[in-house]
């Protein structure tokens, strides 16, 4: 064998008890799982837990995972597995027009890279870009949003019966290039202006495929278990299998009520519908600035919105909307700018903004609020990123002790102070909220994050330390691990994970990042 960690105590991912073995691997698999194994490499892991590699549901890599490949953000934190093109926005399928649209709007959370090579239009073509070189593995959802976007555009309409077919087909042409399922974001343009018909007309394609729906639903402040029964009667009514992403209840008016959609889901799973879901252990949210708009400013792209928010009539209008009524961008609440922080800009002269909030930056201009939000936009061409304070604990303690819940870091690798869960959602899973609060023990939060992970998206021989598995396995000290990551610190790789391999390589060894690029696409079973 290659490599066998020796007296490993490990944690298997199904949820079974803990239990003392040596594991060894060979040609990237796990070979056997035994004692007193011999290998060309002994890896002494006495004390320490060997656990099958993460899998972060809910990730915004697609763009930054080939600007910089070697991704220490997630390989870091022992995650081996991510899942792309979420929140109903990405990159495939797109036309020349599509993408250019999509890199305006998407700048505030993936960046825009100069030089940057767009050398693919199809999902298969990103698949196999991806396949080129990358240090985790991947499996991509298909952007409703952004497959909307190619078929009607920016219009507010219903698709004709024509765009609607032809929106199928791409659908199915996608899953059969090696998509996993579809996703949305219904609190983003222009995917958001779906109905309820049309989301099941897309989610029938996907389930025939073997496929799954992850929406962003359309709140998750007022009228958010409103929004949330929504979707799984779009399970329900299309057969296709719902994971629900970042599976929250904010703001003020959500406050304490996790138990009330943790009951409509529970019903829901009675009544034979396939649920599961992800979440972050974080309270703050992070999106880009330019989300809280309503979604009637936005409508026709970018350079449309851009002119709207520079002209004095629309912008009292669309004033109106985000601070006394409650736009459907900020999700039905009238919009606290004490809540909203900066956290990327994209031009110098703006970076004095980042890790203020718009009150806090506006009341040191001298200016309102919302002036400061506008003339931020149009200045930064809608290119910034946000974070929303809005969360509860007690809502994120209930929701993580689901059984259906799976992890998601959701997170954004790119401006000055991004999120710090892009960098420490996994080690905060097993510091905070294990060994610290007892939330979840040990061997049922290893499940959330691995096991049933991989169930959700059909990965046979991954998830599991398992003989016969790949070797996607992280090696941590369960009395050291801890996300280091911080809001005033964000980039800042996790204590206590001192080997994570990807395919049996080492990309975490011994505590040093070997840049190894040892991951590749996971392509839907069912292509």
């Amino acid at each position: 064998m290659d490599i066998v960690f020796r007296g490993a105590t490990v944690v298997d991912g199904t949820g079974a008890p803990r239990y003392q073995a040596d594991v060894g691997l060979a040609a990237g698999r796990i070979a056997a799982i035994g004692q007193k194994l011999a290998a060309t490499r002994v890896i002494d892991a006495a004390g320490l837990v060997l656990a099958p590699g993460f899998i972060d549901m809910h990730s915004h890599s697609d763009l930054q995972v080939l600007a910089k490949p070697d991704h220490l953000a997630k390989v870091s934190q022992g995650v081996t597995t991510e899942v792309y093109g979420q929140d109903g926005l990405s990159y495939a399928p797109v036309d020349d027009t599509t993408l250019e649209g999509l890199r305006a709007q998407l700048a505030g959370w993936n960046d825009d890279p100069a030089g940057f090579d767009w050398n693919w239009r199809s999902v298969g073509e990103y698949l196999d870009r991806l396949d080129q070189g990358i240090a985790v593995n991947a499996a991509y959802l298909l952007p409703q949003g952004t497959i909307r976007m190619l078929v009607v555009g920016w219009e507010a309409r219903r698709p004709t019966e024509s765009e609607m077919d032809k929106m199928r087909a791409v659908v199915a042409q996608g899953l059969a290039e090696g998509a996993m399922g579809l996703s949305s974001g219904l609190t983003y343009t222009p995917g958001m202006y779906a109905d309820t018909d049309e989301l099941i007309a897309l989610c029938e394609v996907v389930g025939r495929h073997g496929g799954y729906y992850s929406p962003h639903h359309r709140s998750y402040g007022a009228g958010a278990l409103e929004a949330y029964a929504e979707m799984v009667d779009v399970s329900r009514r299309s057969g296709c299998p719902l994971h629900l992403a970042h599976a929250t209840m904010n703001f003020p008016v959500n406050e304490g009520r996790a138990g009330e959609l943790l009951s409509l889901l529970d019903n829901a799973i009675a009544d034979g519908c396939d649920i599961t879901l992800d979440t972050y252990p974080y309270l703050p949210g992070a999106t880009y600035l330019s989300a809280l708009l309503p979604s009637w400013s936005t409508e026709g792209g970018p350079d449309v919105t851009i002119a709207r928010l520079s002209d004095p009539d629309t912008r009292e209008r669309i004033r109106v909307d985000i601070e006394e009524v409650g736009s459907d961008g900020c999700h039905g609440v009238p919009v606290d700018w004490q809540s909203i922080e900066i956290n990327g800009v994209r031009r110098a002269e703006n970076s004095h903004l980042v890790g203020h909030s718009v009150a806090e930056s506006a009341r040191t201009a001298g200016k309102p609020p919302s002036d400061l939000y506008f003339d931020v936009l149009v200045a930064e061409r809608l290119g910034t990123s946000c974070l929303m304070h809005v969360g509860h604990e007690a809502n994120v303690q209930a929701i993580m002790k689901h059984p259906a819940h799976t992890g998601g870091s959701d997170g954004l690798l790119v401006g000055e102070r991004p999120h710090p869960r892009a960098w420490g959602t996994f080690p905060r899973y097993l510091a905070r909220y294990v060994r610290e609060l007892g939330v979840l023990d040990l061997e049922e939060c290893i499940a959330h994050l691995t096991g049933r992970a991989a169930n959700r998206l059909r990965m046979a021989g991954r998830g599991l330390v398992r003989e016969g598995y790949a070797a996607d396995l992280v090696l941590f000290d369960p009395d050291t691990v801890a996300d280091t990551a911080t809001f005033d610190q964000p980039r800042q790789p996790a204590a206590g994970i001192p080997y994570v391999l990807v395919n049996g390589v080492p990309v975490i060894d011994d505590g040093t990042h070997t840049g190894a690029l040892a991951g590749h696409s996971i392509r839907n079973p069912g292509a």
